[in-house]
């Protein structure tokens, strides 16, 4: 029985580490517009399921698969979330936090109600036949769906890294988002660099949800879920911290999976919770967050 026990755990927390591979680079995008930008992405939730749907759309009207259609999905929602921030962030930058607060939350009620709107309050999934694969690695059992969308988004995850420290683009965004007023004695563009920010980080939520979507289905109703997951993640790992994104990431995804075996499933967000008291009570700044001056 106790053999049992450790397998059933190990499967879990195996399971769990693929997960939040997703959830790291959900969470990823967050903590990248908040990095360098200083805002809260309130709406964060709100875009994943808009990536979840798109992937759907693609599958089901055009056939596309949803890993073919992530490089789509992320440019969209590259280019969508250059001209918000351009035309509807960019004047708040800099007002009180309360304001860009509601200014978001309208955001995130105008997408979730598009959703509704264009494709119901029921769910809707995607049937892949690698859905019923599976990978044996000694004597766990790794599904195929997870597995391939915790290494797409490992690849994401590194691109991302690439970007940001190996180009002369990204290498402008870290000097903006380090001194803002030194970005502009040197005449970078800011407002330029913050639009392409926010661009970054709606590409990554977007490629998360066209992941998500081979791994549950989707309804409306999921994004105050993957809102409060994001925060929950970046809080853990630590805001504005991408490594830290990713680290809380994986611990959400285990603690998710640890819950669903030894408790409910429907319990697994009581250790998420947890795990977010636990962290701000030792650390307030995060896992790998800088202390506040």
């Amino acid at each position: 029985m106790t053999q049992d026990f450790l397998l059933s755990l190990a499967q879990a927390i195996t399971k769990g580490l693929l997960t939040g591979m997703v959830y790291g680079l959900m969470a990823l995008g967050l903590s990248v517009i908040f990095g360098v930008m200083r805002i809260v992405n309130f709406a964060h939730g709100e875009m994943m399921v808009v990536g979840m749907y798109l992937a759907w759309m693609g599958f089901e009207y055009l056939g596309v698969t949803p890993m073919l259609a992530l490089p789509v999905i992320a440019l969209v929602f590259f280019a969508a979330g250059y001209a918000l921030q351009r035309g509807l962030i960019s004047p708040f930058i800099g007002r009180p936090e309360h304001q860009q607060f509601l200014l978001l939350l309208a955001v995130a009620i105008l997408l979730v109600n598009a959703c509704l709107a264009l494709a119901g309050p029921d769910s809707r999934g995607v049937q892949l036949d690698s859905q019923f694969d599976s990978y044996e690695v000694g004597p766990l059992v790794l599904d195929a769906v997870r597995l391939h969308a915790a290494l797409a988004a490992v690849a994401i995850a590194v691109l991302l890294w690439l970007f940001f420290t190996r180009t002369r683009i990204g290498k402008s965004i870290r000097a903006a988002a380090d001194n803002h007023m030194g970005a502009l004695v040197v005449g970078l563009d800011v407002r330029r660099l913050y639009a392409f920010t926010f661009g970054v980080g709606a590409a990554c939520v977007g490629a998360a949800g066209a992941l998500m979507i081979t791994i549950i289905p989707v309804t409306p109703f999921l994004s105050v879920e993957y809102t409060l997951l994001a925060f929950v993640i970046v809080i853990v790992g630590g805001l504005g911290s991408m490594t830290g994104a990713l680290l809380g990431g994986l611990l959400i995804g285990v603690s998710e999976a640890v819950a669903g075996l030894l408790l409910q499933p429907s319990l697994k967000s009581m250790f998420s919770f947890g795990l977010l008291i636990l962290v701000l009570l030792l650390r307030p700044q995060g896992l790998l967050g800088k202390p506040a001056r």
